[in-house]
């Protein structure tokens, strides 16, 4: 972005919000469809005010069945559209595990490459807003685990404007996991925002002593952090994983060969979590360049409390970001 560069204060929401209005502008084959995103505006009101300038062939509600209108997007994909599929929160994903992870992500390999699903499913994921077990989990490391899709996670108002239309040309199925406490998030966009790569890592914030990967609503926390460090001389280079498959290897390996230290700060669970996959990754790649063992701090392995100060307890936090980068400078 150049001095010359118009920029306003906006939301990750009204972000988001552009990005859908822009690929239904640009392409007639886009349509939105999902729970609730017609009349009512959507569940986090990203589509408020869509439906009438789209009308209902272009902005659909569906029935309560993520199933019948996730094979319904797989579908239209195969059939030449190209359908944004909304699905409420990721829990509910659940329920279309089989039309995403049987259908979906092989169906280009099962027909010999005949037939690609150019599908975006987009899901709020994610806790912090007291809506319970059934609302605000943190399932993107499992669906990174899946060949056949990508997997995007973005943080930042730029990546919540531009990943979409870059998602909306990949020819294979893209999932868009949007974390929920972030939709009111304020911040500057450029006037003349739009699609961004989805390939690779970005270096949030540069530094020399500890390599700090993450992504979704934990950068933030990790970028308070590493500012909170600076005041003891520690210099923490962020890492923005944004794609969480495929992963951008190069990124966060070329870090830690500069800090040979390393945290991950995953809101997912720590046990076969997306932590874990690639915690080993550095250990296979980079072994030889690391002063400690990988350190990793992840969500409590509980299913997410309702009580306020108990679900705050089970995340990841400033607090415990700081504390463990204090440990590992002390022991380095």
């Amino acid at each position: 972005m150049n001095q010359q560069t118009a920029v306003r204060t906006t939301t990750y929401r009204e972000a988001v919000r552009e990005a859908l209005c822009e690929a239904l502008r640009r392409d007639e084959r886009v349509f939105l469809m999902g729970e609730d995103v017609g009349h009512y505006g959507g569940c986090y009101a990203v589509s408020k005010g869509m439906l009438t300038e789209f009308g209902p062939e272009r902005i659909r509600d569906t029935p309560l069945c993520e199933s019948g209108f996730v094979g319904v997007g797989i579908g239209a994909a195969l059939g030449g559209m190209r359908p944004i599929v909304e699905v409420m929160t990721v829990n509910f994903s659940l329920l279309a595990l089989d039309q995403i992870v049987n259908n979906a992500a092989t169906l280009l390999h099962m027909s010999g490459g005949q037939f690609n699903v150019p599908l975006v499913i987009r899901m709020a994921t994610g806790a912090g807003k007291q809506l319970a077990a059934q609302h605000a989990h943190s399932f993107e490391g499992w669906y990174a685990h899946i060949p056949g899709i990508r997997v995007l996670s973005p943080a930042t108002l730029e990546d919540a404007r531009g990943m979409l239309w870059t998602a909306l040309e990949d020819p294979d199925p893209v999932l868009i996991f949007e974390n929920n406490t972030l939709y009111n998030m304020e911040g500057i966009l450029a006037d003349d925002a739009g699609p961004v790569e989805i390939d690779h890592a970005r270096v949030r914030r540069p530094g020399r002593d500890i390599t700090l990967i993450t992504y979704s609503a934990s950068l933030f926390k990790s970028l308070d952090a590493a500012e909170i460090v600076v005041k003891d001389g520690i210099e923490v280079e962020v890492i923005d994983l944004r794609t969480l498959r495929p992963l951008d290897d190069a990124t966060y390996i070329a870090s830690i060969a500069k800090t040979h230290r390393v945290l991950i700060v995953d809101e997912g669970w720590r046990s076969g979590g997306l932590s874990a996959e690639i915690s080993a990754r550095i250990t296979e790649q980079a072994f030889y360049d690391l002063d400690l063992p990988v350190e990793r701090l992840c969500t409590a392995e509980v299913p997410i409390p309702y009580a306020g100060h108990m679900e705050e307890a089970a995340l990841p936090q400033v607090d415990k970001i700081v504390a463990i980068i204090r440990r590992m400078m002390d022991h380095g």
